[in-house]
């Protein structure tokens, strides 16, 4: 992988190297989930490589409906080469278990399926929306890029997640502010198995916070409590009697004994904390 690390370089110039990175490979298949860094790729793709380019969403009961629905309507918006495929990663035992590495397995599943299609139809490459902020965090899913040789052209670019963001915006993507949101399954303590079940009432009780007008949230599935994570310039919008009541009754309706908002506000992969708790003591223990 050639990664781009001139310092200061303007995110048009990167842009360009985008494109040079895009043009060489000659055709791709995109790991599309419709998120921010994915639309953005898929799109750019497609502008360079037209039907070279092929999109591909995996749809499984770890990716909300919501996000399933706003994806096709984007790729039809933009006009993309778009394939849905079905992956089946809760019926894995490896994937279900949750272990810390559970993003490692669904990764598998999906190159698995993308491997074997581009080797049927003749694609050069596969790619994916992984940006240079994302190799600082706990990410079991690039083990899995680099064993089935997938690309990630916007770190070979030296892209961010803000210059995206930018450069997003002058194409006029609709997910330039697009809250980022990973699968349901993280959503879940390590540990606890997943399930369809739990992903299902995961997805509804998200849905219902979208409702009132939550943007970036989620809700932590402690199996009979909900533990709700929204910014805390939001936290007026859960509190106020009318949404507490909806709130309340909606997420009972759905399986949930026990709704709570955690006061810490939201923070993307927070049950991830738990990880850095463990390893910050073992660090001092030895």
């Amino acid at each position: 992988m050639v990664i781009n690390t001139k310092e200061n370089t303007s995110p048009t110039s990167k842009m360009n190297t985008l494109t040079s990175i895009l043009t060489d490979m000659g055709s791709v298949i995109v790991a599309y989930s419709g998120g921010a860094d994915s639309a953005f790729l898929a799109a750019t793709a497609n502008n360079i490589l037209g039907k070279n380019a092929l999109s591909v969403t995996a749809k499984s009961p770890s990716l909300a409906p919501s996000e399933l629905s706003e994806a096709v309507d984007l790729a039809k918006r933009l006009g993309l080469n778009h394939k849905i495929i079905e992956t089946q990663e809760v019926n894995r035992k490896d994937y279900a278990a949750n272990n810390p590495d559970r993003c490692y397995f669904c990764k598998d599943e999906l190159y698995t399926h993308l491997s074997k299609y581009a080797e049927s139809e003749g694609f050069n490459a596969i790619i994916n929306g992984t940006n240079s902020d994302d190799l600082g965090d706990f990410r079991p899913g690039l083990k899995a890029a680099d064993q089935y040789g997938v690309r990630s052209p916007l770190v070979e670019a030296n892209l961010t997640k803000s210059e995206i963001r930018q450069l997003s915006k002058g194409l006029d993507l609709p997910t330039w502010d697009k809250p980022a949101q990973a699968c349901l399954s993280s959503r879940i303590p390590y540990g606890t198995m997943v399930t369809v079940k739990a992903l299902e009432q995961i997805a509804a009780a998200e849905s219902i916070l979208r409702e009132i007008g939550i943007r970036q949230g989620r809700v932590r599935h402690h199996e009979t409590i909900a533990r709700i994570e929204v910014d805390p310039s939001d936290f007026d919008k859960i509190t106020n009697d009318e949404s507490r009541d909806l709130i309340t009754k909606r997420f009972m309706e759905i399986g949930y004994s026990y709704i709570t908002l955690d006061l810490k506000g939201f923070r993307s992969g927070s049950l991830n904390e738990v990880l850095n708790t463990k390893t910050s003591k073992t660090s001092k223990e030895n």
